[in-house]
């Protein structure tokens, strides 16, 4: 079994264990994760997701070796074409990366987490990364093209000048430098990112869920809008929120809790 899900309460940690692999991603491990963390998102009870790859290695990205064994087959990619007109979206190459789910996921990051890899860590909303963890096109030297939003989210979180030169360089870009950037959220040491990750994730999961995910959603939605417009597509993803959990929670603030910033009775 190269993908098992293990849940804490709230919160839903996804194991992929291709270790022989350095967790590199087939069409099975993609069809699976796929599935998961769409289980995870229909899940009521479950409201923040971890991505972690065991043994060291958050994923090397999409198995070339499988991909070379494809050779002179019908194109193997056809499946994941973009439908011409309506009609469903297929999974991306490395699997959930053209999903836009209504909850948080988490990418706790040990070892590489390059090309494919480096794009599935960018699908995530957060990431939390080791020491001695690193991203990078390692895919440039191959001829293989970004594909799985790469080139999109790259530049929305890093700036255009900053996500050229990773891409075109194809060159290691070390933890502490993603941290620097912007490209990880969470520097944490050797063996701590799956813990430091779960702990993110309980602190986000004890939060009133339907405010969390309606800001989430406008911090995604407002990509390329005008302020304006983006301002109308907030007060559209909040509508009702504060009825429905913003009076119950100056109802707590009146009875004494949060006060003067405490986050930790709430």
């Amino acid at each position: 079994m190269t993908l098992t899900v293990e849940r804490d309460g709230p919160v839903t940690t996804i194991i992929r264990s291709r270790t022989e692999a350095r967790n590199a991603m087939d069409p099975a491990s993609a069809e699976a994760l796929t599935e998961a963390l769409l289980e995870f998102d229909r899940a009521d009870p479950q409201s923040v997701a971890v991505l972690w790859g065991a043994g060291g290695a958050f994923c090397a990205g999409f198995d070339l070796k499988y991909a070379a064994s494809q050779l002179g087959q019908k194109d193997p990619m056809a499946p994941l074409n973009f439908p011409a007109g309506e009609g469903p979206v297929p999974r991306g190459p490395m699997g959930p990366t053209r999903l836009q789910l209504s909850k948080p996921v988490i990418a706790a990051i040990a070892g590489p987490a390059v090309a494919g890899g480096m794009e599935l860590a960018l699908w995530c909303d957060l990431r939390v990364m080791e020491q001695s963890a690193f991203m990078g096109v390692y895919c440039r030297r191959w001829g293989v093209p970004l594909i799985d939003g790469g080139t999109v989210r790259l530049p929305r979180i890093v700036g255009r000048g900053t996500a050229l030169d990773i891409i075109l360089t194809g060159r290691k870009v070390p933890a502490e430098e993603c941290h620097r950037i912007g490209l990880c959220d969470r520097l944490v040491p050797d063996g701590e990112s799956r813990a430091a990750a779960e702990a993110l994730a309980h602190e986000i999961a004890r939060f009133p869920q339907g405010c969390v995910r309606a800001d989430r959603r406008s911090v995604l939605l407002q990509e390329g809008l005008s302020e304006m417009d983006g301002l109308k597509s907030e007060w559209a993803c909040s509508a009702g929120m504060v009825e429905r959990e913003g009076a119950a929670g100056a109802a707590r603030f009146s009875s004494g809790k949060g006060r003067h910033g405490n986050f930790g009775d709430i």
